[in-house]
Order: C-alpha cells, then sequence, then structure tokens
C-alpha cells in the first residue's frame, strides 16, 4: 500500500481554481439555484469524532437554506457534537461528458416544532399542520445554511468556463 502525501492531494483544486477559469459570483449563484431546484435528494454526511455518517434524504430549498424533515437516525449522533455538514447532489454517472454534481458545506440548526419557520415549510410542502400533529412525535426539521458550493457540470465548458466552479457565501 502506498502512502501518499495527503496535504498535497487536499490542495488539488485549491490550485487548480487559482489558474482555471472562473464564472462570475452572480452568475455561478443562479447556475447552482438551478441546479439545486431541478432535484430533490441529496446525500447529508454528518461526523463527530471517529464517527462519520452520511445519510440519502429529501431536501427543500427555500430563501437559500436546505431543509430536510428527518424521524431521527444516526445523523443526529454526529450533529449533536459538530454542527458542519456537508450535502452532496449528483446526477447518475454517464460519462465524462456530462458530470453533473455539487457539493455544499454548511451549518445545520434544528428547527422548533411548529415555530413559524417549522410552519413555513410544511405550507411549503402542502402537509397540513393537523396532520403532523396526528404523529406520535413531531418529525424533526433540519436546516442546513451554505457557507460555500463547489459545482462540477461538464455544461460548463460549452459556456467558456472549467466544469469546476467554486464560490464561498
Amino acid at each position: 500500500m502506498c502512502e501518499p502525501d495527503y496535504d498535497e492531494q487536499a490542495r488539488y483544486w485549491i490550485e487548480k481554481e487559482a489558474a482555471s477559469n472562473g464564472m462570475e459570483s452572480e452568475k455561478l449563484r443562479e447556475w447552482i439555484e438551478v441546479f439545486i431546484k431541478e432535484r430533490n435528494t441529496c446525500a447529508l454526511a454528518t461526523a463527530s469524532s471517529d464517527f462519520v455518517r452520511c445519510t440519502p434524504i429529501e431536501y427543500n430549498y427555500l430563501d437559500g437554506a436546505f431543509y430536510l424533515f428527518s424521524e431521527g437516525g444516526l445523523k443526529f449522533k454526529g450533529l449533536k457534537e459538530n454542527k458542519h455538514v456537508s450535502l452532496a447532489i449528483y446526477d447518475a454517472y454517464d460519462g465524462f461528458g456530462n458530470l453533473k454534481g455539487l457539493q455544499v458545506q454548511g451549518k445545520a440548526v434544528l428547527i422548533e416544532p411548529f415555530s413559524p419557520e417549522y410552519i413555513k415549510l410544511l405550507d411549503h410542502k402542502k402537509i397540513p399542520v393537523e396532520n403532523m400533529k396526528k404523529l406520535p412525535k413531531p418529525m424533526n426539521l433540519i436546516k442546513v445554511i451554505p457557507e460555500s458550493y463547489d459545482l462540477l457540470d461538464s455544461q460548463l465548458k460549452q459556456e467558456g468556463y472549467d466544469i469546476r466552479q467554486h464560490l464561498d457565501l
């Protein structure tokens, strides 16, 4: 087994990005928003200490944040100690010429059940509040506030940009 220079490998995209043809921030943000709104499922990664969990889950994107309803699960073990999360949204691999994926780095917060923000999401999803109140316990609502995006989209090349773009918020 080889032991790579992990620091060197971690710098790969940072160094490549420095010499890349980047899209203007506002145009990139619009491109990313379209990508997000055309999909509804992500992989949510949570971690703490030596524990890592990656959960496929439906999301709702509203007012620049991701909202995820969850009954519970091991993802909360990571969230208890570490509010930093990552979301991955992607299309099935269909060859190098058709790559589409987005990584989101952000911070997770739990929304109080039946608070105005919680009810806003229920309204957005057209779920009657009364139906949610009938459950044995309310669904958890995780809000992920994005801090940065890493977009990989082969179509960007046709627009004259590098296929990987980074955006800090």
